[in-house]
């Protein structure tokens, strides 16, 4: 069987089978090393509604705590939502936010493995879920909450190497 799609030539597709329909990339001849990748995101709101989220003062609760096991969570199943994702042993997520005070709330998610394909998605997904569980927890006070842009800040293992926005 063909480990790569060719549809026209020169144009090579690792998640296509011979037949151009989607597979899962097979990584079982990949080498195991450890993978770390850092996503980032903001969310920029009116300044009383971050300060509202900063005192404590959202009727939800603990808008950052929430948030942060929101985000954890997510990554852990990102392989059940991104259709080509491999489930992945993680070893490691860490949330973590600060803010401008002002208007600007920033959340950076960090996810790390050992093992045969990166961790990039999973980070994406975990700084996605925290933001969006902000506005959840925050959409009665302000609707207007803006998020994004939503990045790849730096990967580091695996076959590409390193990569540092």
């Amino acid at each position: 069987m063909k480990e790569k799609c060719y549809l026209e030539e020169g144009t090579t597709f690792t998640h296509m089978n011979e037949q151009g329909r989607a597979r899962m990339v097979d990584v079982s001849e990949k080498n195991q090393t450890k993978r770390t990748a850092l996503a980032k995101t903001s969310m920029k709101m009116e300044s009383t509604t971050l300060t509202a989220i900063k005192e404590g003062k959202i009727k939800k609760g603990d808008v950052l705590a929430v948030a942060q096991v929101a985000g954890i969570m997510a990554a852990k199943k990102t392989s059940e939502w991104i259709p080509m994702c491999h489930p992945i042993p993680i070893t490691g997520i860490d949330i973590r936010f600060s803010d401008n005070n002002k208007d600007e709330l920033y959340i950076e998610a960090i996810v790390s493995t050992v093992g045969k394909t990166g961790v990039e998605m999973e980070a994406l997904t975990a700084a996605s879920a925290t933001a969006l569980t902000v506005y959840d927890m925050c959409k009665a006070l302000e609707k207007a909450i803006i998020i994004g842009p939503t990045y790849l800040a730096e990967k580091t293992g695996g076959k590409s190497g390193d990569y540092h926005r």
